[in-house]
């Protein structure tokens, strides 16, 4: 690999989890508006991407702007889950009536 190739590509980035007390400081050190959002990313090492989504979802959750609240973004995800987990109840449950139903002998 020459040098120039080298220096094109970046390791990704190890996916990290920030608690929602860390992502509400970051929006209020933005919202106040003394430094922008790309110095307030890279002073926390964020990705300034990131940072503009948690401000615009805050904006959002403070009805400023138009879109699903957090709330309503989780509601699908936990329907999601809750019915993955009573499909699998079925298959057990159908696996549990086949077996009663033909006992081997």
């Amino acid at each position: 690999m020459s040098m120039m190739e080298s220096m094109g590509k970046k390791k990704p980035r190890p996916r990290r989890s920030f608690t929602p007390e860390f992502r509400a400081e970051i929006v209020e050190l933005c919202r106040r508006g003394d430094r922008p959002i790309s110095e307030v990313a890279r002073d926390f090492d964020l990705t300034e991407t990131s940072v503009r989504q948690w401000v615009r979802q805050a904006e959002i959750d403070a009805g400023e702007r138009d879109g699903l609240t957090s709330g309503e973004r989780e509601e699908p995800a936990a329907l999601r889950r809750e019915h993955r987990r009573l499909r699998e109840d079925v298959e057990v449950l159908k696996r549990a009536t086949a077996f009663f139903v033909n006992p081997t002998r």
